[in-house]
């Protein structure tokens, strides 16, 4: 690792200020799981690391019932497994947080650097789409709000502008019928980074799906959701039949990456097994 200078701003504004002057010769920093490594392997060589760790503005995890929550960017991955509010309200999201990489990472990866990172094979990502999140930005010339979608540009790129840092995330406040499910599936149990991941929030009345929103990431370019899916379950009642016919519409609709981790094909049969288990699941009904 090649000698840097060390900046830490106190405000979103000065970091915004670093950032435009220094330009490509800076990176910022987090919890610095990612960037480290990357330092580490001379896939970057940094002449200045921004630290965003003193400005107080992008800490705290709070929830408002007409709001819904706002997770500072420097929440660790642990935070938002732990918070109380987040386990009551949208408990989908605590349970997704638990489980991220490693407990090294969980312990120090922060939710705004995880996104800004843009690994394709994540957790968080599939599991914020589906909540409908957005991504707040900020920079000297003010902020900017935009979706999951919006933000997660191609691999490892994002629609952040050089001057900007994540601020926050939100995520609209739950529905009373809410209900969801995050699966993500590993090859082996000594695998931190998931080979598929699925997310399916719904509004439910009993075993009937009002409205869903299904995402898929870790085995696509970027998350996304699967509109034709959707469509198909709104206003169905969940079976294995209705389970198993969804799932088909999921595989079929995906565009996979095939490498050395799983082929193409590997990981759209996969996709399929894991939709059908998720969907049934969250409506209570027999996966195997």
């Amino acid at each position: 690792m090649r000698d840097f200078d060390f900046l830490e701003p106190a405000s979103v504004a000065e970091a915004s200020r670093m950032l435009a002057d220094l330009g490509e010769d800076c990176r910022v920093m987090a919890g610095g799981t990612a960037l480290m490594l990357a330092m580490r392997q001379r896939m970057l060589v940094p002449s200045h690391i921004i630290s965003v760790a003193r400005i107080e503005a992008l800490r705290g995890i709070r929830f408002d019932p007409v709001e819904g929550l706002r997770i500072g960017a420097l929440a660790r991955h642990t935070d938002v497994a732990d918070s109380a509010v987040v386990k009551q309200h949208y408990p989908m999201l605590a349970a997704m947080a638990a489980q991220v990489a490693n407990p090294q990472v969980r312990n120090q990866g922060t939710l705004g650097g995880n996104l800004c990172y843009a690994d394709p094979s994540t957790d968080p990502p599939t599991c914020l789409m589906s909540l409908d999140a957005r991504v707040v930005l900020g920079s000297v010339r003010g902020q900017r709000v935009l979706s999951i979608e919006e933000f997660l540009v191609d691999y490892y790129v994002t629609a952040i502008e050089p001057d900007e840092i994540v601020v926050e995330i939100r995520v609209p406040a739950p529905p009373a019928d809410f209900s969801g499910l995050y699966t993500r599936f590993l090859r082996t149990a000594a695998e931190h980074r998931p080979l598929i991941g699925l997310s399916l929030a719904t509004r439910r009345s009993g075993g009937t799906c009002r409205e869903a929103i299904l995402a898929v990431g870790a085995s696509t370019p970027i998350p996304c959701r699967v509109p034709r899916a959707e469509h198909f379950l709104a206003g169905k009642t969940i079976t294995p039949e209705v389970a198993a016919e969804a799932a088909d519409i999921v595989a079929a609709d995906i565009q996979p990456v095939s490498d050395a981790r799983g082929s193409d094909e590997f990981r759209r049969d996969t996709v399929r097994v894991v939709a059908r288990r998720t969907i049934a699941g969250l409506y209570g009904l027999a996966t195997d």
